[in-house]
């Protein structure tokens, strides 16, 4: 084999992209020493985001003072790729449940640093700016990031303040006439890989805001202000959020950076495939290599696995979907591409104890493909002499 692309997803909590593509690479690299291989690792929009485009595309990471959930100043980082022109904005960065870990606030936390990081992307020169919704702690529909924007909320006195989880039901008014100029003309798009809409029972607060530590009183304060909020918006700003698929992803951010910051929702593996120009990769390839922890129906609504199987399906390239486990009824996944599915369990244990041994498994499993592959090749060599 000539040229093969390495771009598997995740196994959360066992090993990163990043982890994986490496032991895969080492593991090629002995059978086929003068393949060339070439690893993108993927992340769904969360914390790791930044790393993987700026391993997978080159750049640099650019650190900035920015506010976290609590409004402390922290430092806060986000990628640089394509010469400046691109910027990956992960909120985990700003505004994930690690910044406060014991320090929850369902009803206080804000998204005002990831604001601030994209404002300063753009004015660095960024044209376009892919912003993770992954991992968040907070709750407050984008209406933070607003605030650094210049977008201003008005309460019922016509004070202007941040609007926070607990107090979206305060928002009489938002004008965003004094939005920061250096966003124009610039393109954000939203990673996101679920499709829960603003409120109501699929809807960010009582999918998501027990995790933040919301418990039923909060989660109904804050659906009550996430709906409210959406019917602001709709009034001053003429743009209706409720029903937009992922409008509820990261406490309602989804609808507030469509609605403040004109972003187009996507999901994460398309843009990470668009931003690395997967489809032109694959001219010439022999062989993808994907994975997830585990593979199952779920995987059909457009998991890594899946957007990279089509693709490559259209360019009648083969793809080993390496995994943790297999689900039921996953015949569809052979007819969005993917030619063939290998989990790396070796053995009949516990995922506590799976996991230990995740890493060795992963190298043995691609070691055995790798040698199945070679035999296939030397097979066909010698029938065709």
């Amino acid at each position: 084999m000539q040229r093969i692309i390495l771009i598997p997803d995740s196994f959360k909590g066992t090993m990163s992209s990043l982890e994986i593509c490496e032991i895969m690479k080492a593991e090629i690299t002995k059978h086929y020493p003068r393949s060339q291989i070439i690893s993108i690792p993927v992340a769904d929009g969360g914390e790791g985001s930044v790393d993987c485009f700026l391993r997978a595309l080159g750049g640099e990471r650019v650190t900035v003072p920015v506010n976290n959930p609590l409004f402390e100043i922290i430092d806060g980082a986000y990628g640089l790729t394509d010469g400046g022109k691109t910027a990956v904005v992960e909120m985990a960065a700003c505004a994930g449940l690690p910044l406060i870990e014991s320090r929850k606030d369902p009803l206080g936390s804000t998204t005002y640093g990831v604001g601030e990081m994209i404002l300063d992307a753009a004015r660095r020169g960024a044209r376009k700016i892919l912003v993770g919704l992954g991992g968040s702690a907070t709750n407050d529909g984008g209406c933070g990031a607003a605030c650094a924007a210049g977008i201003q909320f008005y309460n019922g006195k016509g004070e202007s303040f941040v609007p926070t989880g607990g107090a979206l039901r305060e928002i009489a008014r938002v004008d965003p006439s004094r939005r920061d100029p250096a966003l124009d003309h610039v393109e954000i798009i939203s990673l996101c890989d679920i499709d829960n809409p603003l409120f109501g029972p699929a809807g960010a607060a009582q999918v998501f805001g027990p995790q933040k530590g919301a418990g039923p009183d909060m989660i109904r304060v804050i659906d009550e202000g996430l709906e409210h909020l959406a019917d602001i918006i709709r009034r001053d700003m003429g743009k209706n959020v409720a029903g937009i698929p992922g409008a509820g992803a990261a406490g309602g951010m989804g609808a507030g950076l469509s609605a403040f910051f004109s972003a187009r929702m996507q999901m994460g593996i398309e843009a990470v495939l668009d931003t690395v120009r997967f489809d032109g990769l694959l001219s010439g390839t022999d062989m993808v290599i994907t994975g997830e922890g585990r593979i199952d129906r779920q995987s059909l609504r457009g998991k890594a696995v899946i957007g990279v199987a089509r693709r490559a399906k259209r360019a009648n390239v083969p793809v080993v979907a390496i995994v943790g486990d297999i689900g039921e009824d996953i015949a569809g996944v052979y007819e969005e591409g993917v030619t063939s599915i290998i989990s790396i369990n070796r053995a009949a244990v516990d995922f506590s104890e799976a996991r230990k041994r995740a890493k060795s498994d992963l190298a043995l499993t691609v070691d055995n493909l790798m040698r199945f592959c070679k035999r296939m090749e030397q097979m066909k060599g010698g029938a065709a002499r």
